[in-house]
Parts: C-alpha cells; sequence; structure tokens
C-alpha cells in the first residue's frame, strides 16, 4: 500500500493496542508501542532506500527481502532494542508483541494489491500479488481517519474504536476477495476463449482492469458499469525477435522482468539498430503505459543505453529521444 495508508494503520493500530493492559496502564510501554506501531508500519518499505542506487536496484528490491518471513522477526526485534533504549521502563515483550503485529500487517495489507510482494522469501522469490484492492484504497484510507475523529471526542474507547473498525477491514477484504473472483468469472464467460486472464483492482469499486492473454495477442480492458471495454491490445510477435533476447542483458530490463511476469516487448527498428520497448500491459491506463524499461541496441545487438521506471508518456517519449540523441553521436 501507500505510505499514507501505511501510516494511519500504524496509528490504528496503537489505538487498537489500548486493548492491551499493559499498554493501556503503563504510559512508558504506550509511549514505546506508539513509536512501534507507527515505525514498524513503516519499516519494510525501507527498501525505498534503493532509489538513491536508480531505478532498477529500486524496482529489483522494493517489497523484496524487507519484507520477508524472517524479517518478519527481524524488524521487531531490532525495532524493541532501540524503544528499550528510549524508554528503559517499557515492558520490552509487550513492545515486541506490538511492533510484531505492525509490520505482519504491513506485509500482510500489501499482498491484496496488484504490486504484490515477495513474503515468501527465502523459500521462493515468487511475487505475491492478490490483486483485490488497489495499492491506494479510499475506503481503506477514510476508515481510520474517521476512526481518529471518533477517539479524539470518545479517548477512553479507542481499543473498542479500533478491533470494530479492524473488523470491518476484514469483512471488507472479504468482500473484495469475493467481487474479485466474480468479475474474474464474468470476464471469461464473456471472452469465453482460451487463454490467460488477469482482473486488476481500481481506486474506485465499481472499476476494474482487466488483462486478456494468449499465444499471439494480449488484450487491455476495463469492467465499467457492468460493461467489458478493451482498451488496447499488443500482439507478441516481437516476443521471439533477436533484439528482444539480447535486450534482457541490459540492467534495467533485467529489474523489470524480475518484478513482473505481465512485460511484453515491442521492437522498432532504426538506422543505427533497435529500440526494444518492454510494456507491464497490468497498468495501461488511456493508451499508455506507466510502467516501462527500454533498450537501446546497435545493428549488433549490444546494449547502448537502457532505462527502467514509471514514467508519463511525455516524459518517456523524451527520455527515449535523449538516449537515442546520445547514440547518434
Amino acid at each position: 500500500m501507500d505510505t499514507g495508508t501505511h501510516l494511519v494503520m500504524g496509528l490504528g493500530l496503537f489505538g487498537l493496542a489500548q486493548l492491551d493492559p499493559v499498554v493501556a496502564s503503563d504510559l512508558a510501554t504506550a509511549h514505546a508501542v506508539l513509536l512501534g506501531t507507527v515505525v514498524g508500519s513503516q519499516t519494510p518499505d525501507i527498501d525505498t532506500l534503493y532509489r538513491l542506487k536508480g531505478n532498477p536496484a529500486y524496482i529489483r528490491n522494493h517489497r523484496g527481502w524487507t519484507h520477508s518471513l524472517p524479517m518478519w522477526l527481524i524488524w521487531p526485534t531490532l525495532l524493541t532494542l532501540v524503544l528499550h533504549f528510549v524508554f528503559p521502563a517499557s515492558n520490552t515483550a509487550h513492545v515486541w508483541l506490538w511492533c510484531f503485529i505492525a509490520v505482519l500487517v504491513h506485509v500482510f495489507i500489501d499482498l491484496f494489491n496488484s504490486y504484490g510482494t515477495q513474503a515468501l522469501r527465502p523459500f521462493s522469490n515468487k511475487w505475491v500479488a492478490w490483486d483485490i484492492i488497489n495499492i491506494f484504497d479510499p475506503f481503506l484510507f477514510i476508515l481510520h481517519i474517521v476512526g481518529f475523529v471518533i477517539w479524539w471526542f470518545f479517548p477512553s474507547y479507542a481499543g473498542f474504536i479500533f478491533s470494530s473498525i479492524y473488523i470491518v477491514i476484514g469483512l471488507y477484504l472479504i468482500w473484495r476477495t469475493c467481487v474479485h473472483h466474480r468479475w474474474l468469472r464474468w470476464v471469461k464467460k464473456q471472452v469465453n476463449a482460451p487463454g490467460s486472464y488477469t482482473v486488476i483492482p481500481t481506486a474506485r469499486w465499481g472499476q476494474w482492469n482487466c488483462v486478456y492473454e494468449t499465444q499471439t495477442e494480449v488484450r487491455m480492458g476495463e469492467i465499467r458499469s457492468g460493461k467489458l471495454l478493451w482498451t488496447g491490445q499488443l500482439t507478441t510477435e516481437f516476443n521471439h525477435h533477436p533484439a528482444t533476447h539480447h535486450s534482457k542483458q541490459a540492467e534495467a530490463i533485467d529489474a523489470f522482468l524480475s518484478f513482473t511476469h505481465y512485460g511484453y516487448p515491442q521492437v522498432i527498428q532504426h538506422p543505427f539498430g533497435y529500440e526494444v520497448r518492454w510494456l507491464d500491459v497490468r497498468y495501461h491506463h488511456k493508451k499508455h503505459f506507466p510502467f516501462v524499461a527500454v533498450a537501446i541496441l546497435d545493428n549488433r545487438y549490444n546494449i547502448l543505453h537502457s532505462f527502467v521506471g514509471w514514467i508519463s508518456e511525455g516524459q518517456l517519449e523524451k527520455k527515449i529521444y535523449e538516449m537515442m540523441s546520445t547514440t547518434n553521436k
């Protein structure tokens, strides 16, 4: 999920922690738990620092090892050790428990969007993404804000308020899961042809994106007002092009493919060589692919330049123009 959602969930978990008698009765422990749930709800996303090493490193590592099974225990332990020095009188066991819950909730809720995590590492590097809610879900965010307002007026009922909120969230996720599977079955029935089907959430409850993949083509569409609207189509003819094969040697393309199984190449030939664009079809929107990787190769398929990232259509064209200008020199 986005940083804002993780933040409000961290604060909400502190409200829930008021059900813990030790937290509710001990001021030092309460202060430590407040920091623990807020910081713990953000800690798995510390891999954002990989941005300093460039987009390929960030894309390869974001939601990777920092969300893995061992880190579910390591993060709360490290955080509890730090909090023990700040609040030596706090109850270490209860601080660790709530830090652990914050980290666990962070990883768990991340599984429900289309980006997903590598939560099964080190046993599997597979990306787990359930495609149930958008990376920013207005309902989850607003529900927490409502909880904070009620908490302000009824400070003694924090535990009851947020236990009720998290029950509602649990029911909401179950409902969204049922809706997702219902739309997936519906799309399969509408197309009524063999292939691979994916239904992807958006920020709007009534609108979903979908992807239909076959050996020869991939189609992108939207479900709006109970209707299936196809918004784009790509051919798979470039999958086996020599330039496509050699483009995978570029660091940017390798990082892109390590993250997504929905990448499709498009090859454009130029006098100096080839331009290979890898497009993640999950995020197709208004005829644009915001998550893309590009490799520029010469006529002998040597990598000249490469790029990967989230980018607007105008910025992408400018980036490619700059890479080609350098190549032509």
